[in-house]
């Protein structure tokens, strides 16, 4: 599995091979990783080094805080696959206006649970989208007002299809 891993706003690409060996940005090391009984606390080797870590998850899923030698680092963790969804919705959207949920890919739509007219706020489901035997919660990007429901579920729908229309 493949993760992309923002450590204080550098980016690394992870690739977890098996139990005793990731990949970093390309680099191998032969790793072994011990949680502490009922702890956040972690020891890890590294090529024969030894670190030890506080692991503390942060509110939203993903986030952490990592007490290592000292020094605290924020680390934001995303599968290659959510990585690609964000990347695919776009990175910052007007806070008025319309917003078009677009497909981030093909797929088969599951579920529209919001309807037209209905409020939502910024995190709220819009549509699930099956693409690839896997479910895909497509989310809204900000508070507003549904305004258009271009599609229902069991509907297939082409990547960029716009979905679900946001007013603010």
């Amino acid at each position: 599995m493949k993760y992309a891993t923002t450590i204080n706003d550098k980016t690394y690409l992870i690739e977890i091979n098996d139990d005793q060996h990731v990949v970093v940005d390309g680099k191998t090391y032969r790793i072994d990783l011990a949680a502490g009984s009922g702890q956040a606390l972690y020891s890890l080797l590294i090529d024969n080094r030894s670190f030890e870590a506080f692991v503390d998850e942060g509110d939203v899923e993903g986030d952490l805080r990592v007490l290592m030698r000292g020094d605290l680092y924020d680390v934001k963790v995303v599968d290659e696959r959510a990585a690609r969804l964000a990347k695919s919705v776009g990175g910052s959207v007007a806070e008025t206006g319309d917003y078009h949920l677009k497909a981030p890919m093909p797929g088969l739509v599951v579920s529209v649970p919001v309807t037209e007219g209905q409020a939502v706020n910024k995190g709220d489901i819009l549509v699930i989208l099956e693409s690839m035997k896997m479910q895909n919660e497509l989310k809204s990007l900000r508070a507003g007002t549904v305004t258009r429901v271009k599609t229902k579920g069991g509907d297939s729908v082409e990547q960029n299809q716009v979905l679900v229309t946001v007013s603010g």
